[in-house]
């Protein structure tokens, strides 16, 4: 893991206030988000930008830490991104955490979901299909 957990995130998902708030047994990270003005949409709900920005930074997020793992740093592109949003999220902390389904030599696929209260009710889910492309000097 780097030094910084935090270091796991982009530029774009801390400027949202997206952090790393844990890590579960395997190591793969918990992002969180607080309910803030800059995140809001209709009164009251998270944007389904933020929403959909959280996601993909906990699909990321998830992948990069097995990857760091495994001692390997290719650049990640994404190939395909699906959100389903399943309900308005809530002017609260929301979590996210991705879990990769099939880690290849060049390609990944990573489950996400987000939740509010309760794990087992998502406010949104995504799956991502990410290329793992080879860093040139």
């Amino acid at each position: 893991m780097p030094g910084d957990p935090n270091d796991l995130l982009s530029a774009y998902a801390r400027s949202l206030g997206i952090s790393v708030h844990d890590f579960d047994e395997d190591r793969v990270p918990v992002l969180t988000i607080d309910f803030s003005p800059i995140i809001e949409g209709r009164p009251g709900a998270f944007h389904g930008g933020a929403t959909s920005g959280l996601l993909e930074t906990a699909g990321y997020a998830a992948l990069r830490a097995v990857l760091i793992g495994k001692e390997r740093n290719p650049q990640l592109k994404p190939i395909n991104i699906t959100v389903q949003f399943l309900s308005a999220g809530k002017q609260k902390k929301t979590f996210a955490q991705g879990r990769i389904t099939r880690l290849g030599r060049r390609n990944a696929n990573v489950t996400v979901e987000a939740w509010q209260d309760d794990r087992d009710r998502p406010i949104a889910t995504a799956v991502m299909n990410i290329l793992m492309a080879d860093r040139t000097s």
